[in-house]
């Protein structure tokens, strides 16, 4: 049964957050004084009381139960100091609950919310907290804030392969913390999202510039963001074709970054290098060997679903640079059996391996597949991915040739 004051405090939350007044929601069934008395706990609610006014407000009665772990600043500061599940859980409800706190603070509530997604490796998930966010941060007026969830808004749609609406966020977000001239953590931040959408939109000359301007405002520190930053840096350059330059970004964070502030990041920057270590000319499986092996000791810490499946990717594709290609086809196995928490550019990179695997075995399927792969990359602007797809189309199209020239000659 509800109590009081507790259903006093409730009723007059959830009657604020509608922006109704007392003889608003009284309305012609309840006296405005009863309503009062109700709402400052001096009377207890009886069934018929409760019936009516959940119409009016066109709730339930049980929406009138506190939220579990009470009001919403509460429910952040818990998720806040602690972020376990049950805190996160604890701050998904009173969000949804206290719909009239002020925007700062539910600002607050969706970018831890979205985080955990992200963590998660729930890219969907997090964008509809994101984009709440963003409208947010229009309301609130703080420049710095509108700068967070934009950069935070860019980085999603980047992931989900939504290239155009990526760059417009990050571009967005660039101009602003340029104007009101934000802190360098802030411009780092956006300077990261909009190096990555401008890589993969193929505008190389762009990411380039961006990535040297990132590079130089971060020079001198040895933290996180400054490790994103070679990462990401990198990341350029192999695109480019500059993959000794690259590895050198990578090794220096790799050898200055400490673990102990960020192992998610770490065990990422060591996949990441072995997945370079894949890509340059010629390729070194051994290297790429010992950076996943590394990785894979960092799991038993931070061993998320996401993680988990970049790091079966990596090995994939390693056991089909060193032609163990029954080795790859049960890792593609394994990652086909889960819920996908992957970005949009690994999950067509096992598309093309696949694809890739199909060619090998004589499949002409394969050749088809990795043509409407590179099609439907062309058509999400991400020109730098189907750039990648026409050219290993193109080699593994030689590769066939020559073997099957060589099966004939031999027979």
């Amino acid at each position: 049964m509800l109590q009081q004051p507790a259903f006093g405090r409730r009723l007059r939350k959830l009657r604020q957050a509608r922006g109704l007044s007392q003889t608003a929601l009284a309305g012609e069934g309840m006296s405005t004084g009863y309503l009062s008395r109700l709402e400052s706990g001096a009377r207890q609610p009886t069934e018929r009381a409760v019936a009516y006014l959940a119409g009016r407000l066109g709730l339930e009665a049980a929406d009138f139960e506190e939220p579990a772990g009470g009001s919403l600043a509460h429910a952040l500061t818990l998720a806040a100091t602690t972020g376990s599940d049950a805190a996160i859980e604890t701050l998904r409800e009173a969000l949804a609950a206290e719909g009239h706190e002020t925007p700062v603070l539910r600002w607050q509530a969706l970018w831890h919310l979205a985080r955990q997604r992200r963590v998660q490796g729930d890219h969907t998930g997090e964008r509809e907290y994101l984009e709440e966010l963003v409208r947010l941060g229009d309301q609130v007026g703080l420049t710095a804030l509108r700068v967070r969830g934009l950069t935070r808004y860019a980085r999603c749609l980047r992931s989900l392969g939504e290239i155009t609406d990526a760059r417009d966020a990050a571009t967005t977000a660039h101009r602003l913390a340029q104007e009101d001239e934000l802190e360098a953590d802030d411009r780092a931040a956006v300077l990261l999202a909009l190096v990555s959408v401008e890589a993969e939109a193929g505008r190389m000359p762009d990411a380039r510039a961006h990535a040297d301007e990132l590079v130089a405002l971060v020079a001198g520190r040895s933290d996180a963001v400054w490790a994103e930053a070679m990462w990401t840096a990198a990341a350029v350059l192999v695109r480019q074709g500059d993959h000794a330059t690259a590895q050198a970004r990578l090794e220096e964070a790799l050898e200055k970054f400490d673990s102990a502030e960020d192992l998610v990041l770490w065990l990422r920057l060591r996949t990441a290098m072995g997945r370079l270590h894949l890509q340059k000319r010629p390729p070194d499986p051994e290297a790429a060997e010992r950076c996943a092996t590394q990785a894979e000791s960092a799991l038993a810490f931070v061993g998320t679903p996401g993680l988990r499946q970049e790091l079966t990717a990596l090995k994939a594709d390693l056991a089909f640079l060193t032609a163990r290609y029954d080795d790859a086809r049960v890792l593609l196995g394994e990652l086909a059996q889960a819920q996908p928490m992957m970005t949009y550019r690994d999950r067509m990179r096992l598309d093309i391996l696949r694809h890739q695997l199909r060619i090998r075995s004589g499949d002409d399927s394969g050749v088809q597949g990795l043509r409407a792969l590179a099609e439907q990359a062309q058509a999400d602007a991400n020109i730098d991915l189907a750039a990648d797809i026409w050219r290993i189309l193109a080699e593994s199209l030689v590769e066939s040739t020559g073997e099957r020239g060589t099966a004939a000659s031999g027979a």
